[in-house]
Order: C-alpha cells, then structure tokens, then sequence
C-alpha cells in the first residue's frame, strides 16, 4: 500500500514539473512574439539644415499704388459707375457729377472773352488812327497816350477772360472723376444724390499687383536689418501658407510713440495676395547657421525638459535633449545636445516605448520604384 502512494506522488511531481516547464515556455514565446515591429516610414534620420534668425516682423498688406480720389468742384453726385472690387482701366468714368452750374459759368466766361477780344480789336484801330493823325500834327500827345491806355486794358481784359474760361473748361472736366490707372475700387464712399463739396473723397483705387509688406521693426534690433535681406512671414487669412519677401528700404527714423522703425518688404515673386490691409508677421532672416533639426513631431517634452527615442542596433534608447530656438518658418527645433548627424529617431514616439526595448524592423509598405512591373505582378498574384 505505501510503494504504490509513493507510486502515485512520484507520477503527479513529474506532471507538475512538466506543467511548469510548458508555462515558462510560453510565456517566453509571447514575450518574444510581442516583440516592436516598425516600418520605415515610422523613423526619421536627424540631418543638418539651415537655420534662420533675425528680427521679429509684424505689420499688414498695402498696394503700393493707390488713389484717394477727392471731388476738386463743389456739385452734386449724379452717378456712381463702379461698385466695390469692380476692376477699372485707366481713364475709365468712375463717378458724374453735376455739370449745369459749372457748364453756365463756361459759357459766361466764353462770352466775357468774345467781348474783350472785340473791344481789344477796336482799341488798337483807334490806337493806329491817332499815330497817323499825330504824324502829321492833327492830334496831341495826351490823345495817343490815352489810346495806348485803353489799348493795354483791353489786352489785360482778353487774358483775364480767356482765364476764366479755361477755368471753366478745367472743372467741367472734373465733374468726370476717372480712374488714374488700371486696378480695383477698394472703397466707395458717395451714392447719387450726395453732395460733394471740393475735397470729399469719392472712391479708392488700389492697384492689387503692386502689394507689399509695410512692417515694423523693433528698434533695439533695427540694427541686424539690411537691404536686401530674405523675409519670411505668414498673413492672416491665409492659413500655414508661407510668404517670401526682400527688404526694400528702411525708414531713417522710428516712430515717436512706439519706438518701431518702419521696414518695407516687396514680395520676391508672383506668390503674393489681392486684399489689402491684412495683418502679416514674421522674420526677417538676419543670420543663417547650419544646426540639426527635429520636428516637433518627434520630440517629448516633460516640464522644462524634452527627449526622444533614438534607434540603434534595433534597440530603443531614450535620450535626454537640449533644445535651442524653433525655426518660425517650418516650425521644427534646433538640436544642441543629445544628437549627433545621422542618428536614426521614431518619429512619432509612444508611452508604451520602453529604454532598451529591440525593435524589428517590417518591410516598407510601398513597394520600390526600381521594381520591375513583372516583379509587382508576380508580388501581387502571391
């Protein structure tokens, strides 16, 4: 009875060992089929770029040829021609107003001409009968003088009416306000039926091929800033589109109130937007320094620090980073300290990464442009 309960305990100790043995065994074979598998459209390679510093920027979009058109004779707005954003040419009848006053007035004047130049025309007849009576002693002197007189009155009477007609002629040609040059009404400030007295404004018109960047600069590092020199900047409206521009000039003196120096930036090509008076900011690039780069992407910031996992010989490390300025035109950091050109980082890291974890790296996804069609066939059929 006892060899076979020994019998027993001996049989139910080896199942349990072998029990034991398979359980370690599995669990060693899910730890390893747990394993990362990465692709490698999931890395980055840290590489070393160009990176721009220089003054902050911030102003809005002006057109640099633009007209205040202004009524220059006092008469009523009859018509309005052109409506905001209209496109014009140059010459074309933006606003009539009314002509009757001024139209009298000419006619007046013509008429004030006429009668001078007919009585111009008579003084000097009478003028030449008196030299010839006074040649021959049938005259006196004080005649003649007295003739010469009325003479160079009349003369002054021709030109002062002649004046006043092409005055005439002058502001019936402004009751038709044109357009100075071809472009767009950007505003409209009379509607038929208005008064305009001289000076009012009527329209504006702006030409929208000729915009710029008229920014502002602080003064304390106006100094950094030189003609000629690259701007980069975004306007509002238009979104993460990025802007080019070039320094054009720099005005000789800062504003009284705000101590900013007024910079113009023309746009450096045909990339440049049609509405005026929008707020733009940026950068003017002062300094250039090659620096490594990372996005912002692939950086993990904990408080004042930041890391990143870096992959090497298939094995996850974290490293810790120093961070320098962030590039404002694409917005990736400058690395000082953690890595080296051509280290290979994730490029968007994971809390379930882990110092030290191996990594197996999976085939791309896309297949190779050096592949043959018959090869993606034969790929595709399997």
């Amino acid at each position: 009875m006892l060899r076979k309960t020994l019998l027993v305990l001996a049989v139910a100790a080896a199942l349990v060992a072998c029990s034991k043995e398979s359980k370690d065994k599995s669990a060693k074979d899910a730890v390893k089929a747990v394993q990362l598998q990465i692709a490698p459209e999931d890395l980055l390679t840290v590489q070393s770029n160009a990176l721009a510093s220089g003054p902050v920027i911030t102003g809005s979009i002006q057109p640099e040829r633009k007209a205040d058109l202004r009524a220059e004779v006092s008469a009523v707005v009859l018509q309005v021609l052109k409506e905001n954003g209209e496109p014009v040419k140059r010459g074309d009848v933006l606003v009539k107003l009314d002509e009757t006053a001024i139209r009298d007035s000419l006619g007046s004047a013509d008429a004030s001409a006429r009668a001078a130049t007919q009585a111009l025309e008579q003084s000097e007849r009478q003028l030449e009968r008196l030299k010839t009576l006074r040649a021959s002693g049938m005259t006196s002197a004080q005649a003649l003088d007295d003739a010469e007189v009325r003479r160079n009155s009349a003369q002054s009477e021709v030109a002062a009416a002649r004046t006043r007609a092409a005055l005439a002629r002058q502001q019936l040609q402004r009751t038709l306000v044109r357009a100075p040059f071809d472009g767009v009404v950007s505003e409209r400030k009379v509607s038929a039926g208005d008064t305009a007295a001289i000076g009012k404004e009527l329209l504006k018109v702006i030409d929208p091929t000729s915009m710029r960047f008229e920014g502002r600069v602080s003064s304390d590092r106006i100094a950094a800033v030189k003609i000629g020199q690259p701007v980069s900047f975004r306007i509002n409206g238009y979104g993460e589109q990025e802007f080019q521009g070039v320094v054009k000039r720099i005005d000789p003196a800062a504003n009284a109130v705000t101590r900013q120096v007024e910079v113009l930036v023309g746009f450096a090509n045909a990339n440049q937007p049609k509405v005026s008076g929008l707020y733009g900011e940026g950068r003017i690039d002062a300094a250039t320094k090659a620096a490594l780069m990372l996005p912002e992407g692939a950086l993990v910031k904990a408080g004042d620090k930041a890391y990143t996992w870096r992959l090497k010989d298939n094995t996850l490390s974290k490293v810790d980073l120093t961070l320098g300025q962030r590039d404002a035109r694409t917005g990736n950091y400058e690395v000082q300290r953690g890595l080296a050109s051509g280290d290979t980082v994730m490029r968007t890291p994971s809390s379930s990464f882990k110092d030290g974890q191996k990594v197996e790296r999976a085939a791309a996804k896309v297949a190779s442009a050096a592949a043959t069609p018959a090869q993606t066939a034969a790929v595709q059929g399997k």
